[in-house]
């Protein structure tokens, strides 16, 4: 069974943001910061392309983005250069990638990514990252709708938090506009204290954007080219700079541990799970069962207490899964049981019954209405009703 392995458009995950808000037009362009070295996470793998509910850092990234629809997508890379972009061409064909040169900082990497892109290019250019995979299109999308319809000419995407440690402080005038954002390590005891900080998420006027940060220098505590310094030069050219606050924390918080990648993993699984379950899923037992992002379901559908549903799995309606089945890649069609059962890149018939104990491997396909039976491991063969009954006696 063929599985494409390009990313689809991103189901939408929660509940918390704007999902009626369509922008009125088209991004000119979306710039993905994935240059980072990622050292935290102590591994070989950059920490973009570790993976979380079925699909990488970076891949949830670049589908937020596609949802906008934008006239051009750029990844900017740097750390593992070739690694990352071999995979952004597997997931996304054709998106552009850009290399950041020995510049540090997120401005430098903004602006490499321009340099990618039509030197007269106008309209709105949304800069996200790659190692925030809870960001979805629909926030993107409203993102994109407050700083067209303000006319401004930076809008940077905000958050409240009870402590915030490390993150860039949001600065606002008494009109409530965004005056600036000042950084952890140059920020005042006052502007410490400020509770709204800086998601790193931004739309820019794409013109005033690369002139910004044409004017940009690196005379700072960490000797970088900061993109927050660009809502400042706005400002002085008279330009409106607004915030658009997320109440959905999750959406602002990056991935640079494994322990951040577990934690989010576990929120990300949970928002699946409870969208299914409205579309009409039993889940016995949320706290066992995983369901990556790209999985689908019919109606009706019960998953038993340690049931994995991975990859780009199709299961149709009325089907029970598990216990203690792990499915990936598989296509099930409507009414089949199947329980105990490893199968992978695997088809399962309408009303066929499998398990328990049973390894189904790639390339082996069980015929609507069969029966495989107990401690059944089927290879490439063709799993008919007779082939598939084969029973493994345990005292032979």
């Amino acid at each position: 069974m063929a599985v494409d392995r390009r990313d689809p458009p991103v189901a939408q995950l929660d509940e918390h943001v704007w999902e009626q808000c369509v922008s009125p037009t088209r991004p000119a362009a979306v710039v993905v910061l994935a240059a980072g070295a990622g050292t935290r996470m102590k591994s070989d793998l950059p920490k973009v392309l570790h993976a979380l509910g079925g699909r990488s850092l970076l891949g949830h990234a670049l589908a937020a983005a596609r949802e906008c629809d934008p006239e051009h997508l750029v990844v900017v890379v740097r750390h593992q250069r070739d690694a990352v972009a071999a995979h952004v061409e597997e997931i996304h064909p054709g998106t552009l990638v850009a290399d950041q040169d020995e510049i540090p900082g997120t401005g430098r990497a903004t602006e490499c990514g321009l340099a990618q892109l039509p030197a007269d290019l106008t309209g709105t250019v949304l800069v996200t990252y790659g190692d925030v995979p809870m960001l979805t299109g629909a926030t993107l999308k409203a993102v994109v709708a407050m700083h067209e319809e303000g006319g401004h000419g930076a809008t940077v995407m905000t958050a409240h938090v009870e402590d915030p440690t490390g993150y860039g402080r949001i600065l606002r005038d008494d009109t409530g506009d965004v005056l600036g954002i000042v950084e952890q390590k140059d920020a005042t005891p006052a502007q410490a204290a400020i509770t709204e900080i800086n998601s790193g998420i931004y739309a820019f006027d794409g013109a005033l954007l690369r002139e910004s940060l044409a004017k940009v220098g690196t005379d700072n505590a960490q000797g970088e080219k900061y993109l927050t310094d660009v809502l400042a030069i706005a400002r002085e050219a008279g330009r409106r700079v607004a915030a658009y606050v997320c109440d959905d924390l999750w959406q602002t918080e990056g991935v640079n541990d494994r322990v951040q990648l577990e934690r989010m993993g576990v929120e990300m699984n949970r928002r699946v799970l409870q969208r299914w379950m409205r579309a009409g899923v039993t889940v016995v037992d949320a706290a066992t069962t995983h369901v990556d992002v790209q999985v689908t379901f019919g109606r009706d559908c019960r998953l038993l207490p340690g049931t994995q549903v991975l990859g780009a799995s199709t299961i149709g309606a009325g089907v029970e899964i598990g216990p203690d089945t792990t499915l990936r890649d598989v296509e099930v069609g409507d009414g089949a049981t199947i329980v105990r059962t490893h199968a992978h890149l695997t088809e399962i018939g309408a009303g066929a019954r499998v398990g328990p104990f049973v390894f189904l491997r790639p390339g082996s396909s069980v015929d609507a209405s069969a029966t495989v039976a107990p401690f059944t491991d089927l290879g490439a063969a063709r799993g008919d009703a007779a082939a598939s009954s084969i029973t493994t006696d345990p005292e032979a």
